[in-house]
């Protein structure tokens, strides 16, 4: 009859795994410390009127801080990370439809998300989101 492992040496085996994971996550922890204090205690610290202002683009800042934004920036950004994350489902589909068994079952749940995909699009270009006027 074969023996059965001992329950203490796999706790410790499995203990010993993530006490490598914690002990590389203390060092980095420990290495960003370090670079951060040794760059406070090096820096030189001359504070000026002219270092105090806001800076942009080499312009003399007029009037309040605040400015408006037009929202078809964001509206394209998120349309583009929308369909950027939608097409990475298409790489584990493409492995997946080359399985015998898994096939045409993915084929079909492919065509429907891509369904989803063209009434987002479609809706979008409905409401006149894409149109940069």
């Amino acid at each position: 009859m074969p023996e059965e492992p001992n329950v203490v040496v796999l706790a410790a085996d499995y203990f010993q795994s993530y006490s490598v994971v914690g002990l590389l996550a203390v060092i980095g922890v420990l290495f960003v410390a370090v670079a951060f204090g040794a760059g406070r205690l090096l820096r030189p610290v001359v504070p000026t009127p002219e270092k105090l202002l806001t800076y942009e683009c080499g312009v003399d800042p007029v009037g309040e801080g605040w400015a408006h934004t037009q929202v078809r920036y964001y509206v394209y950004a998120f349309l583009y990370v929308i369909f950027a994350v939608d097409s990475i489902f298409l790489f584990p589909w493409a492995t997946v439809f080359a399985d015998v068994e898994y096939g045409a079952t993915t084929l079909v749940e492919m065509f429907i998300f891509l369904g989803f995909l063209a009434v987002g699009l479609l809706y979008a270009w409905k409401k006149g989101v894409l149109e940069w006027t």
